[in-house]
């Protein structure tokens, strides 16, 4: 079978985002960026959000994991276990509050199943969240823009961007994977395994922002990691194909990455890490580089397959 990568077609599915959708992102955002009203004139209440130090006890010793400083709390929220929040309420900073609970039977550290504790609470701050009006306040203290007007035309402005760049991505995919179905190909146990350990590390990476890790998702899914790598198996294949259809096109059409589309790809480098130049530096070793260059000859072999073909706008 030849090998085709020129000559492709595709569609590319172009979205006019919605008022609608960007009143409900402007929504979301309100939700998730409650004002912060501190509270001094009275007790702590349910439903008080509270700044607070702790230390747990069981048969008068301090356990591993039982202590926090300045941890974050909603009262009534039920992120602590049965009785503990209750008992913080009607206080006020400073106080040092006694608190009593029994660990739950089935509690996941075998250790402290059922047995009977204490924890020493002080709190720091009390603290009220209240959701913002969709007003200037809210657009400059939330949007960091002057009037909510000019949040929502940025805002509308990103998620166009946003869908846009969606469109062109998922067809550039589309493309490559048509490119990569007629490349004469058989995927090595070796590349088989690195592909299956690049979704892992994804995986690993989206649970991270969770506040979870893969042990935990293994247990909450009932499953094991071993399993989880014998379902990546086909995904892992095709993108390994995928791969080897990338360096073939680079091989074939001699590309090379100039140093302007280089110096680009370690400026988003620094933009998506927040980081400037000279912060990013001491990770740019040989490894560094040679992942920049793959990145920069991906980014032409797609361009190069897109521009080749007859697309469909619609």
């Amino acid at each position: 079978m030849e090998f085709k990568y020129r000559g492709l077609t595709g569609k590319l599915e172009h979205h006019t985002v919605t008022d609608e959708e960007i009143d409900r992102q402007i929504e979301r955002l309100r939700q998730q960026n409650p004002r912060v009203a501190h509270v001094t004139d009275r007790p702590t209440q349910l439903g008080d959000e509270v700044v607070l130090d702790y230390k747990g006890f069981c048969n008068g010793e301090q356990f591993p994991g039982g202590s926090a400083d300045y941890q974050t709390l909603t009262l009534g929220s039920g992120q602590f276990i049965p009785g503990f929040e209750e008992q913080l309420v009607d206080k006020v900073p400073g106080e040092e509050i006694t608190v009593k609970v029994t660990f739950p039977k089935e509690y996941h550290a075998s250790d402290l199943a059922g047995k009977d504790a204490e924890f020493i609470c002080t709190i720091h701050e009390i603290r009220v969240n209240t959701p913002y009006e969709l007003d200037d306040v809210f657009a400059q203290e939330v949007g960091q823009c002057p009037t909510f007007r000019d949040m929502r035309e940025l805002m509308g402005k990103s998620m166009q961007a946003y869908a846009d760049d969606t469109a062109e991505m998922e067809l550039q995919d589309s493309l490559i994977r048509q490119a990569a179905e007629t490349l004469e190909y058989t995927c090595t146990e070796a590349e088989l395994n690195e592909a299956i350990e690049e979704q892992m590390q994804t995986l690993s990476a989206q649970l991270a922002q969770k506040g979870l890790n893969l042990e935990m998702y293994c247990q909450f899914m009932n499953t094991t990691e071993a399993e989880l790598r014998e379902q990546a198996k086909p995904a892992a294949e095709k993108n390994a194909r995928i791969k080897a259809a990338i360096e073939k096109i680079v091989e074939l059409e001699k590309l090379e990455p100039t140093q302007e589309e280089t110096e680009k790809a370690i400026e988003l480098v620094c933009r998506q890490n927040r980081m400037s130049r000279e912060q990013l530096q001491p990770y740019m070793d040989e490894e560094f580089n040679a992942a920049i260059r793959r990145s920069v000859l991906t980014t032409k072999a797609l361009s190069l397959v897109r521009d080749a073909a007859t697309i469909e706008t619609c």
